[in-house]
């Protein structure tokens, strides 16, 4: 790709990043409130649904790269089936913010979205694996496809409670993830995250350091479910053994935190459906580590997480699976480092 097509890519992403913008100035005169709860960190009424400006930056962009950038197109079936998913996910996440839906609901929806794109046959049966070479596992590799899908968009659901934290991881995986195409020639999904970067960008402003609006579910729901779709479409990058773990490596902050919470509380005898706070990132913030910097560390995760898939991708296959290792680490160092601040703040079960 010449420097010159780099160029008029982010003028087109600058674009898309004003409109974005725009449509969250509008939200915010829309006047969707979020009133606070015990389990959310503001302390006064905020508008919500700033998720808008990213979706309808995505939807403008997409429509203009399936009429005018053919190099970059999925195969038709494929290319409708993401864009129905998108818009499916984007409509019932919005009515969700003005109606708030039981969690019932949602997962009803996320399924529904979620075989729009796997009816179109965006979905993955056969895993390319160092020593083992491709596996077929058929209809599991179905059933695979829908589980990440709906736990990526949950977990980016879950994530979205603090300032700019779910916006931020979504923008900084949403560069890698682009750069990573582009080095693949994967262009569909290059565009897509250059699309969706567009939109976090232009919302970011108005939620980050101090939120005007937050992102809600029309916005962490969208950006988790997209990713999860590009995730697959980035696992057919053929020249790279298990393509499918780019995408999960760039959000693993955020599927470790999610992870992590979900199988404590199922220990702990809780009900996974019932609002909490005690995520990670929660329970940090809540220990009195400012909000900011708990996002800013998630931005962090998300950078290496995108450092670590760069050399995924270089590294020869017998060394891939010990790298994975390397994101494990310090989400290990950060639960220990919560853990203890929790203890010594009198947090105590969490």
């Amino acid at each position: 790709m010449t420097a010159i097509a780099i160029f008029r890519h982010l003028m087109f992403a600058a674009g898309l990043a004003l409109v974005s913008a725009v449509t969250v100035r509008a939200m915010i005169s829309a006047r969707v409130m979020d009133a606070p709860s015990f389990r959310k960190a503001h302390a006064t009424p905020t508008p919500k649904g700033g998720g808008v400006g990213v979706v309808v930056a995505f939807m403008l962009g997409i429509s203009i790269l399936y009429s005018f950038a053919d190099f970059a197109r999925l195969a038709d079936p494929y290319f409708r089936g993401v864009i129905l998913a998108a818009f499916a996910i984007a409509v019932v996440s919005f009515l969700d913010d003005l109606n708030d839906w039981s969690f019932a609901v949602k997962l009803a929806a996320q399924v529904l979205a979620a075989l729009a794109a796997i009816g179109s046959g965006l979905y993955l049966t056969v895993f390319n694996l160092p020593y083992l070479g491709p596996v077929d596992v058929g209809w599991l590799g179905i059933l695979a496809t829908l589980l990440w899908v709906l736990f990526a968009t949950n977990a980016m659901n879950f994530i979205d409670g603090l300032n700019g934290l779910a916006a931020g991881v979504s923008l900084v995986a949403c560069g890698f993830l682009a750069v990573i195409a582009a080095g693949q020639q994967g262009w569909f999904v290059y565009f897509a995250a250059l699309l969706m970067a567009a939109g976090l960008v232009g919302f970011l402003p108005f939620n980050f350091p101090r939120a005007r609006i937050f992102l809600g579910d029309v916005g962490s729901q969208f950006c988790g479910f997209m990713l999860a779709v590009l995730g697959i479409a980035a696992a057919r990058f053929g020249a790279v053994e298990m393509s499918f773990l780019l995408v999960p490596l760039l959000l693993f902050g955020v599927l470790f935190d999610v992870a992590f919470t979900l199988v404590r509380r199922l220990l702990a005898g809780q009900r996974l459906t019932v609002a909490h706070r005690g995520h990670l990132y929660q329970v940090a913030q809540r220990s009195g580590l400012d909000a900011r910097w708990v996002a800013v560390v998630h931005w962090g995760f998300a950078a290496f997480g995108g450092v670590v898939a760069l050399a995924f991708i270089a590294v020869p296959a017998p060394l891939k699976p010990p790298l994975l290792l390397a994101v494990l680490a310090p989400q290990l160092g950060w639960l220990a480092w919560v853990a203890n601040r929790a203890r010594r703040h009198g947090l105590g079960a969490w």
